[in-house]
């Protein structure tokens, strides 16, 4: 009796609990943006254009303006606005270290043509005898390899269950296993400290 109450109550737990974090995150993620709506001039804020709040107008506000920022940067002029905005950036120089390296990790991430962060791999990590997932970055230290006298690539092995830290490794190509598994299916992985297991893809 009691093990079919407990199945039932860990069976309830399975279908809400998901549920739940979803509506969390999005209405957290929502309120965010929505807050940003208070940088408008007060007559232009929804609340006094329409006389009541309106969830999710800040997201909506939000995807126009991206939109339009990628219309604009996207043709000539735009092109040549952005060069001269990352020229002054880069001359400050706390502020272009900062710009340089998450634009180059926004890049990296997002614009589909980039293969970084696309491959899965195997690599001994902390030690020889322990292998550890982690994401193809690209090419090494071009001095490294030099030096090393081999072909380096890096690696980034992210940590459990927070996959947004990790570590750096430079690795040599040949002490390196490629895998099928999808990016999204190896952070699953991960994140569930290892108890959703990755599909299997012929």
């Amino acid at each position: 009796m009691w093990s079919f109450i407990r199945r039932c109550l860990v069976g309830g737990l399975l279908f809400w609990l998901p549920i739940l974090a979803t509506i969390f995150v999005l209405r957290f993620l929502i309120d965010l943006v929505d807050s940003s709506l208070s940088l408008l001039p007060k007559n232009y804020q929804p609340e006094n254009l329409f006389g009541f709040h309106i969830p999710g107008f800040g997201v909506l506000l939000a995807i126009l303006v991206l939109f339009f920022t990628g219309l604009l940067v996207g043709n000539f002029v735009g092109k040549e606005l952005m060069k001269f905005w990352e020229f002054l950036l880069n001359r400050i120089p706390f502020v272009r270290t900062i710009y340089s390296s998450v634009k180059q990790v926004l890049e990296t991430v997002l614009v589909p043509s980039n293969q970084s962060f696309r491959q899965v791999v195997l690599v001994k990590f902390p030690n020889q005898e322990n292998w550890t997932l982690a994401f193809l970055v690209g090419q090494g230290l071009k001095e490294a390899s030099e030096k090393l006298g081999n072909d380096m690539l890096t690696v980034f092995v992210p940590t459990t269950p927070n996959p947004t830290s990790g570590y750096i490794v430079l690795v040599e190509k040949q002490n390196m296993i490629e895998l099928s598994t999808s990016v999204d299916d190896a952070l699953k992985y991960i994140i569930s400290l290892g108890v959703v297991h990755p599909k299997v893809r012929g």
